[in-house]
């Protein structure tokens, strides 16, 4: 079991999309299964015929243990995945050609290998002729073995995660003729999505393609009481997860959480306005979005809201960028994505971000990476017809929003008592932090946006 995802420290096997006998090719997908932060599907290290599902459907594996093994060649079955480091050099130099399978040689399933072990990438070493050559190839070798593809060790063969690989098999798309531009020579999406786009060429057959699945394939069964008056359901996945941040986040940073109720009929006329508009023709408005954007806006005029406490190196780190959560319910539990940069975005931007995010979401196909390195969080339990709460916040950031229902209310405007629509936002933040006047200051500045959504404008 590979780590994917930083930190992570064990993986529920959802779903096996092969079985014993089956052929596999490298970068093909060999299973699904579920971390602390969300579901991912592994790819096949090797081609080969797979010879043994080492745990059923619905176990949780230890990262670095063994879970399948391939025959490859017609050689011994190959394993995979364990540590990284556990793979030595070889004592001898031996044709690359010659070698299908280094001994000690444990390629993982993804490019992360596993978390006890050092396993930063070094720059790729171009091939050379003669034996000296032998410990730049030993290099390559391991290396190809962290990004995730086994076999034949070659100098020549691109560096690329499995699944670029299976995109750009997926396109047509060689990968020896795509320029990388990701860290120490690695192919990225978006350079294999450029090379595709001139060549216009129809996608290569697919040999397969399972369909992913958006919901566990195998849950264990919840244990009923005798008398059926309880079911005890595992802690474990997303809620797991949760909870362990959740109790952690209560009871290190103190919370202070605010409140204001404010009318809001103005931003909901401009979201109208703005579903008509040619600049944002396709994209998704609604209320979020602005809200969204008034935070953005508040946080560049109260930048100290955008902090993080770091208790091992007793600083205060001020963050020069917005990295917004937004908290989603899914059928596995509560996660938070977070969109990068969106600080920099444009409002249509933002919208295509946060409809991206929300659909992601709801598929089950969150990344890990999306779920690292928040900011601040919005949480919108209006749309639950809940009026506001006093949210905790996300571990390692400094607030979180939450936005309640927006109601139509007898209002005071303009002198006169009218139907107006009004909402309430709670804002908890950590007041190791933020004191009561820097919160205050930033949560009346969310509100007098979205009461003049001019301000969008002039407060930019």
């Amino acid at each position: 079991m590979p780590d994917v995802g930083e930190g992570l420290t064990e993986a529920e096997i959802l779903k096996w999309y092969v079985q014993p006998g089956d052929t596999v090719a490298d970068g093909q997908v060999v299973c699904e299964v579920e971390t602390a932060k969300a579901a991912v599907e592994l790819p096949s290290p090797f081609d080969g015929v797979v010879h043994e599902l080492l745990f059923p459907e619905g176990t949780t594996v230890d990262v670095g243990q063994v879970i399948i093994s391939v025959n490859v060649g017609g050689d011994a079955p190959a394993e995979a995945p364990a540590a990284p480091a556990a793979a030595p050099a070889p004592a001898a130099p031996v044709p690359a050609a010659e070698e299908s399978e280094p001994q000690g040689r444990q390629p993982v399933l993804v490019g992360y290998g596993v978390a006890a072990t050092s396993t930063k990438r070094r720059p790729r070493k171009g091939a050379t002729a003669g034996s000296a050559a032998v410990p730049e190839q030993a290099a390559a070798a391991i290396q190809g073995e962290l990004n995730g593809h086994g076999g034949v060790a070659t100098a020549t063969r691109p560096l690329a995660k499995p699944p670029v690989r299976k995109l750009a098999k997926d396109l047509g798309v060689d990968l020896a003729t795509v320029t990388p531009t990701g860290p120490d020579g690695i192919i990225t999406r978006e350079d294999v999505h450029a090379a595709a786009a001139p060549a216009v060429e129809a996608p290569a057959p697919v040999v397969e393609a399972p369909a992913p699945v958006s919901a566990p394939a195998v849950v264990p069964a919840p244990a009923v009481s005798a008398d059926a008056r309880e079911t005890r359901i595992p802690i474990k996945g997303v809620r797991k997860a949760t909870a362990a941040a959740m109790v952690g986040s209560a009871f290190t940073a103190p919370h202070v959480t605010e409140f204001v109720t404010f009318d809001i009929t103005r931003t909901m006329k401009l979201v109208e306005e703005l579903k008509s508009d040619k600049d944002m023709a396709g994209l998704r408005v609604n209320p979020l979005l602005l809200i969204a954007k008034a935070v953005l806006v508040a946080a560049k005029r109260n930048p100290d809201i955008n902090t993080a406490w770091d208790e091992a190196n007793q600083e205060i780190v001020l963050k020069h960028y917005v990295n917004l959560g937004i908290a989603a319910a899914t059928p596995r539990g509560l996660i938070v994505p977070n969109i990068k940069d969106a600080h920099a975005q444009t409002l249509p931007e933002l919208s295509k971000s946060l409809s991206e995010l929300v659909a992601t979401a709801r598929e089950g196909k969150t990344t890990p990476a999306a779920m690292q390195g928040g900011t601040f969080t919005i949480t919108n339990v209006g749309v639950f017809g809940v009026d506001t709460g006093t949210p905790i916040l996300n571990p390692g950031e400094s607030a979180i929003l939450a936005v309640g229902a927006i109601k139509l209310q007898p209002w005071v405007h303009k002198g006169k008592v009218k139907p107006r629509q009004v909402t309430t936002l709670a804002l908890s933040f950590d007041h190791r932090l933020v004191d009561g006047e820097l919160g205050s200051k930033f949560l009346a500045d969310v509100a007098a946006i979205l009461e003049q959504p001019k301000r969008l404008i002039t407060w930019s």
